[in-house]
Parts: structure tokens; C-alpha cells; sequence
């Protein structure tokens, strides 16, 4: 299986070794043809709106969000989490996302830079001990839709999502040398889905 890393801006190289460590073949991408290339795709944090209008410019918003529509499997982080959400709130002007994630995602919810933190984790889905997990500028969903499975809450607010080949994360495990966040990826929301013949 190959997994991209989108690599417009992010801890590109962060997920790109955590994912090596899960066993697959994972490489960053920035073009049409490379992103048409890949199994599935992981979108790293950073800023929400420069990757979204990096992905414009380098014209790959389209095929992006098309691959998405089309049944593959995408891990979004922090910023991922953003850009394909359906809905976001407290985003700027224009702010446009690839969509797929029947969430309402709230932008920086936990504060700004100077309010970031790490806090313990208990994940549906990830046996003991609990996962670190490391909250920078980070989003929060707000409500989920129908299908949406709640994997893990911070203070009553759903911090990782999945729905069926779409995972989403408001913190970094790519930051923590801990892979069980990468491996759950792979090995069930891809393996799923790529069982199924979704993608």
C-alpha cells in the first residue's frame, strides 16, 4: 500500500517516518499525478487556510478533494482535521475545505500558540496505555453527523473522528514517537476500506 503525505506545508517528514515505522510505503506529494498515485493520503497540520490555497495553487484542491469523493482513505491532522471537514467555524474569509467529514470542526478551539498542551488520551480502538497526545493552535468538532464514531474527547469535545474511510485527529501523534495513532490508520480505517473496494 502507498500512503502520500500531502506536502504543502506540515510535519510532512514527521508522518512520513511515523508511517515507515507502521510498515508501508509512504512519500510526500504535491502534484496531480503523484496524489493519483497513492492509496491513501494523509493531510498534516499546519495552517489550514496557506494549505488550502497552496493546494489551489499547485493545482491539486480538485483532484484532492475528487480522490476523497471517491472513496479514498485520508487521515487529517489538526489542520487536516479542517480541510475535510464539511463545515468549519470561525474560519476566514474564503476559507475553503475538501470535504467528505460529516463534521462541524471549530478552528483554533483551544486557544492560540501560546495556549498549546499535551494531555492523555483514552482512544476507542487503541489498547493501553493511554495515547499521548500534543494539542497545537487545535481544533475541536463541534457535532458530528450520522456515521461519524467518536474515538477519543477532550473535556466533552471529540478530538478524533472516523467515518468510514475518513480519520481525523485535532492533536499530532507524529510528534510523539508513539505510531499507534498511524497504525490504527493503516490498519483499519485503510485495510477497511480498501477490503470493502471503497477506493
Amino acid at each position: 500500500m502507498k500512503v502520500g503525505v500531502l506536502a504543502l506545508q506540515g510535519d510532512v517528514r514527521e508522518h512520513i517516518r511515523s508511517l515507515g515505522d507502521c510498515g508501508v510505503d509512504a512519500f510526500a506529494v504535491r502534484t496531480a499525478t503523484q496524489i493519483n498515485s497513492v492509496d491513501a493520503l494523509v493531510i498534516p497540520g499546519g495552517e489550514s487556510t496557506t494549505i488550502s490555497k497552496l493546494a489551489r495553487a499547485f493545482d491539486v484542491f480538485d483532484v484532492i478533494a475528487e480522490r476523497i469523493s471517491q472513496g479514498m482513505p485520508v487521515y487529517g491532522s489538526c489542520a487536516g482535521m479542517i480541510l475535510i471537514a464539511n463545515q468549519v467555524l470561525d474560519a476566514i474569509d474564503g476559507q475553503e475545505s475538501f470535504r467528505g467529514l460529516d463534521v462541524v470542526v471549530r478552528r483554533n478551539a483551544f486557544g492560540r500558540q501560546v495556549d498549546s498542551f499535551e494531555t492523555d488520551l483514552s482512544f476507542n480502538g487503541i489498547t493501553e496505555p493511554a495515547v499521548r497526545a500534543v494539542f497545537i493552535r487545535a481544533p475541536w468538532v463541534e457535532s458530528v453527523g450520522e456515521g461519524v464514531e467518536v474515538l477519543a474527547e477532550v473535556d466533552g469535545h471529540p478530538v478524533a473522528v472516523r467515518q468510514n474511510q475518513l480519520f481525523a485527529t485535532s492533536f499530532h501523534p507524529e510528534l510523539t514517537g508513539d505510531n499507534r495513532v498511524h497504525r490504527y490508520f493503516i490498519d483499519v480505517v485503510c485495510k477497511q476500506s480498501l477490503k470493502a473496494g471503497v477506493n
